[in-house]
């Protein structure tokens, strides 16, 4: 099968850019140092390619990406960094894991997540902490009563985990390497006073600028990097020397003399980072089911029936609208992966 002959819209894995991705990202971060976050693309299949690179734990976002990961073997140790509270999904991760063998750590940053975990059989935690962005987390000095709490619920405390995700993108690197820092000490306040092996942090953005190892003053023990993997344009923007790995296939279906028209919209493409790309023209918006745009100067104007590479802008959700990823080389379809990690 050849790509031409794919039903559009459709994500596209350039298989040769991906392994050239994971290769460089197991040269920075080898083994265990790298969690990677398989948020970044809900997919087994290619979380196997990561641990066939040498990554053994990974990140999860959700509950189900736990589950879909035990029951795919893929992993001996799991993440789940997110707080929840459902006590029904959190029983199924502990049966799941009493099946598997895997060992999971659910992050916690309240005592009612705590008493949830508690109630639903998970027996590792990790305490969450806020290091800058308003989102999860409790404050570091607050980190020890929470995990003597959780040690009186009878849980066994993994570590601490914290993430900077308000300083991926930003640009300028002492800015970042500073405020990087920053965050890490107090993570490793936390830590100090928490206790544990786990000291987990950081993303794509920011994975250049972390410290491995607890005898560094800022240092951790591993990097949640996820999107590193397909990359998308909001990250290319750093040139980390990633390459951009997905592109959402369409097809034009309708042309102007100003303007052309494929059938990649709103509903298989993640837009929180703005519009996405495609070479050689301009995009002026995006509808539900279509794309509209046009070519840039002395590029061939596209016809009715042409197949168009629509370059996401933010990769995580993109791939989450899909059942399906297309794996190809050489414009030959040589896979079809499930995005079966999906859904909560």
């Amino acid at each position: 099968m050849r790509i031409d002959e794919i039903p559009t819209p459709a994500p596209i894995i350039d298989i040769d850019a991906l392994d050239r991705n994971l290769e460089l990202m197991a040269g920075r971060l080898p083994g265990q140092t790298l969690r990677p976050h398989v948020k970044a693309h809900k997919c087994t299949a290619l979380a196997a390619r990561q641990s066939a690179h040498g990554h053994t734990s990974f990140t999860c976002a959700t509950p189900r990406e736990v589950i879909g990961m035990m029951e795919a073997g893929v992993g001996d140790e799991l993440l789940l960094a997110n707080q929840v509270v459902d006590v029904t999904r959190l029983r199924a991760i502990s049966n799941a894991r009493e099946q598997s063998g895997a060992l999971v750590h659910v992050a916690v940053d309240s005592t009612e997540t705590i008493d949830a975990a508690a109630q639903g059989g998970i027996t590792h935690v990790v305490i969450d902490v806020e290091v800058g962005m308003p989102r999860c987390g409790v404050r570091p000095e607050h980190a020890a009563a929470l995990a003597d709490y959780a040690r009186r619920a009878g849980l066994e405390i993994s570590g601490v985990m914290g993430y900077e995700g308000h300083l991926q993108m930003v640009t300028d690197v002492a800015e970042k390497e500073a405020k990087v820092a920053d965050a890490m000490r107090q993570l490793r306040q936390a830590h100090d006073d928490v206790g544990g092996a786990i000291v987990s942090a950081g993303g794509t953005g920011t994975h250049t600028f972390h410290h491995i190892g607890l005898d560094h003053p800022t240092g951790v023990t591993d990097v949640q990097a996820g999107s590193y993997a397909l990359l998308d344009t909001q990250y290319a923007t750093l040139q980390q020397g990633f390459e951009q790995a997905l592109i959402i296939l369409g097809t034009v279906i309708s042309t102007t003399a100003r303007r052309c028209v494929a059938d990649v919209g709103l509903k298989s493409l993640g837009m929180d980072h703005g519009n996405p790309t495609i070479a050689d023209h301009s995009v002026w918006f995006c509808s539900d089911e279509h794309i509209t745009f046009s070519s840039a100067d002395e590029a061939p104007r596209a016809k009715v029936g042409d197949r168009v590479a629509v370059t996401p802008a933010h990769i995580d959700p993109t791939l989450a609208m899909h059942p399906v990823a297309w794996v190809v080389r050489d414009g030959e379809v040589i896979d079809r992966w499930e995005i079966d990690l999906r859904y909560w």
